[in-house]
């Protein structure tokens, strides 16, 4: 498929048509509250950050969101336990001071459904890539969900994580596509994500009764939900894996 890709500083024009995309993510996943209020501020504050493809027919089929943020300063340094959530809130937190930024974290890749398994994603990784090195940054850190571990639910993030083929790639396909485009597994983001909401906002999104106490395995999840009726909440922490990009 020829593709080509362009990013929303140079082509402000396909605003809409980006941030309209379809995806396909889990219905839960898209309720965490930091990325409710500051995934759509890339698109609008940092725009060089935003990438998509359009095929031949100039339908835009794939995007990446990353954003910039300063690692190397006091009380940072290290990739955080709280992965997506927290470099969300460090770049904007950043960029509202004027820090300077000195690394760019991978945010979402996301293909319009019906194109998954095409190698689009590995394409928009490379894009993100070649884009922060344009930018001037020495490196792309990716707080990673890891595709398949929903197959796996009660499987400890950090035993998934490193789980191996023969080839001495990762198991996960996602996670094999970074390791391809040369990353290397950092450490665990054991709390990347949370989403929480009451039992009927948790019926809504999934399809699922959640009346019972405890661990409820949830399609697409990477581990199971926590439920509390007695409380009258669920609660689902998403684990990633970080993984760093030298450029």
């Amino acid at each position: 498929m020829e593709l080509k890709a362009s990013s929303l500083a140079e082509r402000p024009d396909m605003y809409e048509r980006v941030v309209g995309m379809a995806a396909s993510w889990p219905e839960f996943v898209v309720q965490d509250a930091v990325g409710d209020s500051h995934f759509g501020r890339i698109a609008t504050e940092l725009p060089h950050h935003v990438l998509f493809a359009e095929d031949e027919r100039g339908e835009v089929v794939a995007q990446a969101h990353s954003v910039p943020f300063a690692l190397d300063v006091e009380d940072r340094g290290e990739l955080p336990a709280r992965g997506w959530d927290q470099v969300l809130l460090w770049a904007f937190a950043d960029l509202r001071r004027g820090v300077r930024p000195d690394t760019v974290s991978a945010i979402s890749i996301a293909v319009t459904p019906g194109l998954q398994g095409h190698g689009l994603s590995g394409r928009m990784l490379s894009a993100m890539r070649d884009s922060a090195r344009a930018l001037g940054f020495g490196e792309v850190v990716a707080p990673v969900r890891p595709n398949a571990k929903h197959l796996e639910p009660r499987t400890p993030i950090g035993a998934y994580a490193h789980r191996v083929r023969p080839d001495g790639l990762p198991h996960d396909p996602w996670l094999r596509v970074h390791a391809r485009a040369g990353a290397t597994i950092e450490s665990v983001a054991p709390a990347s994500m949370t989403v929480s909401g009451s039992l009927e906002q948790w019926r809504r999104w999934t399809g699922l009764p959640f009346d019972t106490a405890g661990d409820i395995e949830v399609p697409g999840a990477l581990v199971p939900v926590r439920c509390e009726p007695e409380r009258g909440y669920a609660v689902y922490v998403e684990p990633n894996v970080w993984m760093r990009h030298p450029l």
